[in-house]
């Protein structure tokens, strides 16, 4: 689960991201929405400002936030977002298959070869997903 809280559209929104194994409902979105009416309005959370409560799923393309989300993703064809392009390159995104990663390093195969990346370098990493 993960939470925002920012402006759209020129309204403020508490967006609250739930997801599990086998994917997210319209339903799983309305359960989500109407548990958490009670306990927000109780808690006030924005100080008496008006928000708009919004339960959703995070998308094909969420970036990975946790170690989890990474071992579910080893294997798999991935984005690299760098802050700035690795030494030798012009390139600040890498696409290839996630092999692994560590409290330091992230290791992406781009055809046969491995690049390891240092994990301050990368913005974000995410699933590549094809149209």
């Amino acid at each position: 689960m993960d939470i925002e809280y920012k402006t759209l559209y020129g309204d403020k929104h508490l967006i609250v991201y739930i997801a599990n194994e086998t994917g997210v409902t319209l339903d799983d979105c309305e359960k989500v929405s109407n548990a958490l009416d009670a306990p927000l309005d109780e808690l006030d959370p924005t100080l008496n400002a008006p928000y708009c409560l919004d339960v959703s799923s995070p998308g094909l393309d969420r970036p990975f936030k946790t170690q989890r989300d990474f071992e579910r993703n080893y294997g798999k064809k991935v984005e690299v977002k760098l802050f700035a392009p690795l030494p030798g390159t012009k390139e600040k995104l890498i696409v290839g298959e996630l092999m692994s990663r560590t409290d330091g390093i992230t290791q992406v195969s781009c055809g046969d070869k491995p690049i390891d990346i240092d994990n301050k370098l990368i913005a974000l990493v995410r699933p590549h997903v094809e149209f």
